[in-house]
């Protein structure tokens, strides 16, 4: 059953090989499920209950890996709920972004540039100073995002463009406020001498996502329209079970990459996977770009791999 026998050519080909393959597919499948049109004209607008049933998925997935490579004790639970809840409304967030008419290829470019509100929050809070060149990374991508935005061809929802664009910069805000926490769980454990397996992560922050979202779309109402529409609709919950499979499988991708190699090995993949998803959606979902849309992803995929390339720079000189 080890993978310790396989060389690390194979194990990188396993890992980026499962998170390429599960991610793409998922991200197509999430354009698709807040495109979708029913006969009678509605959409699919339940974000909520989409990340009720995604976490769902990942619970399943995370409690057979944790039984398998067993549980570990006295994990502290408090810093998983509040970090799962940060986390869920962070997707939850980009899902309501492009359930309001903000497009796949520009909310994916909005999401690179995390490092926005992490810049942002460090240097109101003091005691963070960046480079130069990291203050360029996060205007290529942020100006190149906005460029695609104003390249896209008119399609006549730009009213609930701004919702979705205000949507998508929360997703951002929390995403850094999810990275806090999660900081802190790290310290947590380690101050009571625990040391968490990755299908522990896994199951405990997918739980406390799960349960988050729970009570969030049953105070919406959405638990009971979400599975009313989807009763109706049976080709939009084909894809919301695969949408909710990918995810887990593609979790567990991240975990074996995790284990077998550097965290900038994860950093590669899922930052490159990001620029073919944007590309793949634009080839395939019919997204009509002009000349300036497309000058936006050049400058917005020049930042992202500017950034990858300074961290990979960076680890060298650490050696």
């Amino acid at each position: 059953m080890s993978s310790g026998g396989l060389p690390d050519a194979v194990k990188l080909l396993i890992g980026a090989g499962g998170i390429y393959a599960a991610f793409l597919y998922y991200g197509s499948l999430q354009e698709d499920v807040f495109r979708f049109q029913a006969e009678d004209g509605t959409a699919f607008k339940q974000a909520w209950f989409l990340q009720v049933l995604e976490a769902l998925a990942n619970v399943i997935v995370g409690f057979v890996g944790m039984q398998i490579t067993g549980p570990t004790k006295g994990i502290p639970k408090r810093m998983f709920g509040i970090s799962g809840a940060a986390q869920v409304t962070a997707k939850a967030c980009t899902s309501l972004a492009l359930a309001n008419g903000l497009s796949f290829p520009v909310a994916t470019l909005a999401k690179s540039g995390k490092m926005a509100p992490v810049m942002a929050g460090s240097l109101l809070l003091g005691g963070a100073t960046y480079t130069v060149r990291e203050y360029l990374q996060v205007a290529a991508i942020i100006g190149g995002t906005a460029i695609v935005s104003l390249g896209k061809k008119k399609s006549g929802s730009s009213s609930n463009s701004g919702l979705g664009v205000f949507f998508i910069c929360m997703s951002l805000v929390l995403d850094g406020v999810t990275a806090g926490f999660q900081k802190r769980l790290k310290a947590e454990t380690a101050k009571v001498g625990v040391k968490p397996k990755p299908y522990d992560f896994m199951f405990w922050t997918n739980l406390f996502m799960c349960l988050t979202a729970t009570v969030i779309a049953t105070l919406l109402g959405e638990m009971k329209t979400g599975a009313t529409y989807c009763a109706e609709n049976p080709e939009i919950m084909t894809k919301i079970v695969k949408f909710a499979l990918c995810s887990a499988v593609g979790q567990s991708f991240i975990f074996y990459t995790i284990a077998n190699f550097d965290p900038l090995v994860l950093s590669t993949v899922t930052t490159t996977r990001k620029i073919f998803s944007v590309m793949l959606s634009i080839l395939l979902k019919g997204h009509s770009l002009s000349m300036v849309g497309w000058s936006g992803i050049a400058l917005a995929c020049s930042g992202i791999l500017s950034e990858l390339q300074a961290k990979m720079s960076g680890k060298k000189h650490a050696h």
